[in-house]
């Protein structure tokens, strides 16, 4: 009997748990991950040409990663794809239904001569993550203001120091790790900033409190991060965050200031801090362009959408599954335990086998934290009015405010694609991964339209829907596919 062929996208927390599920069940694997080695953000590893004597430095959970790691690059029916993009998922015909061809570009992503292949794969785990959520202010596109994951990503994976003094801002718990990451890697913290007001964090994490006992890893997490933070006396202040950049050339000071419950400045309160850094997050974007380009549904509302699955961790499209933050923020545990439970049922496991219940009962635990995050730590509604009218909206085409509210007010142009191409916010090279859910979030607002609202008969406009998911140059586009490998694991390129 053939065993099957799981392809799984990603290789991050959730993607190595369905590699390592999906193995033990029988199957063949290709694991594609764009990056050099497996990981994601929350496994960031030092490059191996750096001999660190201490790899497992700011990573929670090393043993059992690297085991893992181990065992899934040196597996003879694993095919690890480093440094490969999947550029397009096709779907089949409507009169042949089956797994999407999985399109990829193997190389690095800025080099030449990369190799474009096919996949027909029995199953598709699809664990590509998200990323990081910045809300404008004026002043957020200077040099110096980074992504929190940005940040974190160069001092995890590099040691890079971003700055001497820096400045941590937004909402959520992942402001403490960044934090350490960063003191580890030699900055000076000034302080850490959570929006949402004591008020507000403490009635979503206090609510039935008994539920965290199921977090005590997490609970470990926060005391060791607490502990760095006094260590290096590092402030942290709930109901503040920053509300400006400024500086000649690059960040040279933020302002400060207390906010409401909707985030709406109190005022009187701001106060001027000299930087040369700042690290801003306010959440997480899940990334959809394959689920949406595989005809995954989706559920939610538009700017907080997930891919909707069912209790196997299937989407709506048949023998694709999805795994990890792309179904909800809800954490590594979790993504490792929707990780395991897609990979087995990709790869045909036994659908009654034993060891699902735990693997269930570690993800519906997720879930329910992932609940317990978005109450504490929203975003107000009030965040708007930071912005002026020359605030920049949308970084790759310099779109500020006064053009959306332009658009908006025009009838000509208030149709959310009209404006879009007016503005062209959400146009540039990033293609509205960043600034995608804010645009269409003050869309709706200044049109005081919901924010799918269909255009001339069109369907909604959806930042995610683009037939090409990654980018490819036109020479490889031009270029027909190499043949693709009949056994993509008889061989370990």
């Amino acid at each position: 009997m053939t065993c099957r062929h799981v392809a799984v996208v990603g290789a991050g927390p959730a993607g190595l748990a369905a590699a390592e599920a999906a193995l033990s069940a029988g199957a063949r694997v290709t694991l594609i991950e764009s990056a050099d080695q497996p990981g994601g953000q929350y496994h960031r590893m030092l490059p191996e040409a750096y001999g660190a004597t201490r790899p497992e430095a700011l990573q929670h959970g090393w043993q059992a990663f690297d085991r893992r790691r181990r065992r899934m690059l040196a597996h003879p029916r694993c095919a690890w794809w480093s440094e490969t993009s999947v550029w397009a998922l096709e779907r089949p015909a409507p009169d042949h239904p089956g797994v999407p061809r999985v399109h990829v570009l193997r190389g690095p992503a800025d080099g030449g001569g990369r190799r474009r292949l096919t996949l027909d794969p029995d199953a598709l785990v699809l664990a590509v993550g998200a990323h990081d959520r910045v809300l404008p202010f004026p002043g957020w596109e200077l040099p110096g203001v980074f992504t929190a994951g940005a940040a974190q990503a160069l001092a995890k994976g590099e040691r890079v120091v971003i700055g001497d003094r820096v400045v941590v801002a937004g909402t959520g718990p992942f402001l403490l790790p960044v934090a350490a990451s960063l003191l580890e890697a030699g900055s000076r913290v000034l302080e850490v900033l959570e929006a949402n007001t004591p008020s507000t964090v403490a009635r979503g994490w206090s609510q039935r409190p008994w539920r965290l006992a199921a977090q005590a890893g997490k609970s470990r997490e926060l005391a060791e991060y607490t502990a760095s933070l006094l260590r290096h006396r590092v402030p942290y202040r709930l109901g503040r965050t920053i509300v400006e950049a400024r500086g000649d050339g690059r960040v040279e000071e933020v302002v400060t200031a207390r906010l409401r419950a909707d985030w709406s400045v109190v005022p009187g309160t701001e106060r001027t801090v000299a930087v040369d850094a700042a690290c801003v997050t306010h959440g997480f974007s899940p990334q959809l362009e394959l689920p949406v380009a595989a005809g995954c549904a989706l559920r939610g509302t538009p700017g907080g959408e997930f891919v909707d699955v069912d209790d196997d961790q299937a989407t709506s499209c048949p023998g694709v599954y999805a795994a990890g933050e792309i179904t909800g923020i809800a954490g590594a545990p979790a993504a490792r335990a929707e990780g395991a439970l897609a990979g087995w049922l990709a790869a045909g496991g036994d659908p009654d086998a034993s060891a699902l219940r735990h693997l269930r009962r570690g993800r519906d635990q997720g879930r329910a934290f992932a609940e317990r995050l978005a109450r504490a730590h929203p975003i107000g509604a009030a965040w708007p009015k930071w912005l002026r009218s020359e605030t920049v909206v949308c970084r790759c085409e310099e779109t500020d405010y006064a053009s959306l509210c332009r658009a908006a007010s025009d009838k000509a142009s208030a149709a959310a694609r009209v404006a879009k191409l007016e503005t062209r916010a959400g146009l540039g090279p990033c293609q509205a991964r960043i600034c995608g859910p804010t645009v269409a979030e003050l869309n709706a607002r200044l049109s005081r339209e919901p924010a799918d609202r269909p255009v001339e008969g069109l369907p909604a406009p959806a930042p995610h829907r683009r037939p090409i998911a990654q980018p490819i140059r036109i020479g490889e586009l031009a270029t027909a596919p190499d043949p693709s490998p009949q056994d993509p694991t008889a061989h370990h390129p």
